[in-house]
């Protein structure tokens, strides 16, 4: 009798490998699998073509490049300086504006609270670089405002002077005091007031409870809003290049702006500063994490229900309704007034009886006759969409398989999902220049480059959203679908999308803003034809058309609020009838 033991192995191989090629290639490993290759994409390639033009651009591995870009040039030292300083300046300025700001609304009984709503709404809107624009003519030495109308005839002196590092901060800060607003007012909605009643009734004063209690509990929201500000702050562009370019300040964005700018190209030596700028933002990142490893000391929100007692302020009520309307005049009227006196005039001058009587609607007329202003809004319209559309689904999808599954690679692809938090946007639009300037694929100078430059850059802000969203959402109606027959596919489409269509549309809506007035990679990456708005008005400024650029400002201001009101109006719609429809 023939011995079939040997035959019978290699029958068996075919099944065991044919089994395993099914088990390898299910849907849920496929669906993990090109998650990490597109996150990865994003996130990765772009940094590696950086390192490597900047480490091996002569052929071999050296450090020439960083010697051309630090060695032997004192400005170096006051750019990296200056660049910190900016950082932490403007961090500071916004985390204790917005700090105080979201006490005073949520545990104070001030009056004309709903300015709070308005003061932190609208900078968030407005563009930094229309930010920027308003506080020159607020706050030049020869022509702002409030030298020329306040200053100037008080005291006989002009003392602010916008184009230095302390009027960068300003702004900045500024801009940046909403977010941090936000942040703060959702951490002090959700904090356990019983300790500082315990402390009031033990005979605490104000102050001591405030200082003792109060912050140390609300620290971990602090050093999470901190390190934003100061990773926004670091990346920014418009700022540094509106204001601190104007008298030779230089920040790490500017100084690789000017060298990218200067002929012949030093792509090496804008990588090395890129590379150096990206070190300082993962330092933040990882000093951030090493002081927020002891949060759950502070973490107070427990299952038992409770309402803040608001402090009653008494006889400082009235000093502090007054800040409110200061603040709100300070951040909000005056910055869009001023847009809006400039763009009614031909020529920027003070106001005066001559300069009201020469207003007009000819900048507008102006914009409204300029083919490449239509070319530029419909750019913004389709990568704001797009971008917000993209990286909202591939977000989602990117929760599911990190919360939902047991895949071995969903850290990895959290993780990856959130690296590029600490790329700044200027990086990542030189990162990219180097991967599709040197690639057959006709991308370079095309929208779709802008797109792929969005889609990354938002990634996290994206999956912050979608993961809060997927995280409230009961696994159990998933498994109630799966149940009857329903395919993934169904069931994401028809189940876990219409639930977290709330976080989904507050991603939407944010990421669709901050793409429409994106500056910093795009400055890099557009060609003629390719403008969006925020391009335009850099060009405008540039240019030194003030008054044509403010107009076009109030234009997109009012186009932003439009898209934001309609998106959350169509939102409110869909969402209720999802719920009559669930």
């Amino acid at each position: 009798m023939p011995d079939d033991g040997p035959a019978g192995d290699g029958a068996a191989a075919p099944g065991r490998a044919a089994r395993l090629l099914r088990r390898l290639l299910t849907f849920q490993t496929l669906l993990v699998g090109g998650s990490v290759v597109v996150v990865g994409y994003l996130a990765l390639v772009p940094l590696g073509y950086l390192f490597h033009d900047t480490f091996l651009s002569g052929g071999g591995f050296s450090f020439d490049a960083f010697g051309r870009a630090y060695g032997g040039d004192s400005q170096s030292g006051s750019m990296m300086l200056n660049s910190l300083w900016f950082a932490f300046g403007s961090a500071a300025l916004a985390l204790l504006l917005g700090t105080a700001l979201a006490y005073v609304q949520v545990r104070t009984d001030t009056p004309f609270k709903g300015l709070f709503f308005a003061a932190s709404l609208v900078p968030l809107i407005i563009p930094g670089i229309l930010y920027a624009t308003s506080w020159i003519f607020l706050g030049d030495p020869t022509i702002g405002l409030l030298n020329t109308l306040v200053f100037k005839p008080l005291f006989g002196a002009s003392p602010i002077n916008i184009f230095s590092v302390w009027g960068m901060i300003w702004v900045q800060g500024l801009h940046l005091a909403p977010v941090a607003f936000l942040l703060m007012v959702a951490a002090f909605r959700a904090m356990d007031p019983s300790l500082e009643e315990s402390a009031a009734m033990s005979g605490a004063g104000r102050g001591t409870i405030l200082w003792r209690i109060t912050l140390p509990l609300v620290r971990p929201a602090m050093i999470s809003g901190a390190l934003l500000m100061f990773v926004q702050s670091l990346e920014s562009f418009e700022v540094p290049g509106l204001l601190g370019l104007q008298n030779g300040t230089y920040v790490f964005t500017s100084r690789i702006y000017f060298v990218l700018r200067a002929y012949p190209i030093d792509y090496g030596a804008a990588g090395a500063y890129a590379i150096g700028l990206l070190a300082i933002a993962a330092a933040g990142v990882l000093l951030s994490a090493w002081l927020q490893r002891s949060s759950r000391n502070f973490q107070t929100v427990t299952g038992k229900a409770f309402r803040p007692r608001p402090v009653e302020l008494g006889r400082a009520r009235p000093l502090a309704g007054a800040a409110v309307i200061g603040y709100f005049l300070l951040t909000v009227v005056l910055p869009i007034a001023v847009l809006i006196y400039a763009s009614l005039l031909k020529y920027y001058a003070v106001p005066s009886r001559k300069a009201i009587k020469t207003m007009s609607l000819n900048n507008y007329r102006e914009v409204l006759h300029t083919p490449l202003a239509f070319t530029a809004l419909k750019n913004s319209l389709i990568l704001g969409v797009g971008a917000a559309t993209v990286v909202m689904l591939l977000t989602a999808i990117v929760s599911w398989v990190v919360l939902r599954t047991k895949a071995p690679g969903r850290r990895l692809l959290d993780m990856l999902a959130f690296t590029p938090i600490v790329i700044p946007g200027l990086v990542l639009g030189l990162a990219l220049s180097f991967v599709y300037l040197r690639s057959s694929l006709p991308i370079y100078g095309t929208l779709l480059i802008l797109l792929i430059s969005y889609c990354t850059r938002y990634l996290p802000y994206g999956m912050r959203y979608s993961s809060a969203a997927m995280a409230q959402i009961s696994p159990e109606l998933e498994e109630s679908a799966a149940v009857s027959g329903a395919s993934w596919f169904q069931t994401f489409r028809r189940v876990v999308l219409p639930l977290m269509s709330s976080g989904f549309l507050a991603g939407w809506v944010y990421i669709l803003v901050v793409s429409f007035r994106e500056l910093s990679s795009t400055i890099l990456l557009y060609s003629p034809g390719k403008e969006v708005l925020s391009v335009l008005i850099w060009e405008q400024f540039e240019n030194g058309q003030f008054t044509t650029l403010a107009a076009l400002g109030v234009c997109m201001v009012v186009i932003l609020v439009l898209l934001v009101s309609v998106a959350y109006r169509l939102g409110a719609r869909f969402g209720l009838q999802g719920d009559s429809t669930n």
